[in-house]
């Protein structure tokens, strides 16, 4: 399973992108939306978490973005501070809205669920 992990707080992705990675989830992790449309141009990924607020490309914009370069991408949402509007606006684009802090087990059994593909 290969994943593309987009937050602007540096520290979460990197932690984050460590735990996938022990459980055996190939994981590329980038800060803004434009490096992500740029990664998602020159590789394959099963699925995207990304960050609702970013700064320059949100990640609802980011996701229609990306939809459109990977309509078969699973999209995951994230966020440490959705409001209604927000969580409305995000569960109607992606398979799922999750808030930090993320419990890890949980995030792998949804990643597993949308991907179709188990982690070891």
């Amino acid at each position: 399973m290969k994943i593309l992990l987009v937050d602007d707080e540096k520290k979460f992705a990197m932690m984050l992108s460590k735990r996938l990675i022990l459980r055996g989830i190939d994981v590329d992790y980038v800060y803004t939306g434009e490096d992500a449309l740029s990664m998602a141009a020159q590789h394959s990924y099963d699925a995207a978490i990304l960050d609702v607020k970013m700064p320059g490309i949100g990640g609802i914009e980011l996701k229609r973005k990306l939809s459109g370069l990977a309509p078969e991408m699973k999209i995951i949402f994230v966020t440490g501070h959705g409001s209604e509007n927000d969580f409305e606006k995000g569960s109607a684009e992606a398979a799922y809205y999750l808030a930090k802090p993320l419990q890890i087990e949980s995030l792998i059994e949804i990643l597993q669920e949308v991907t179709g593909k188990s982690v070891r």
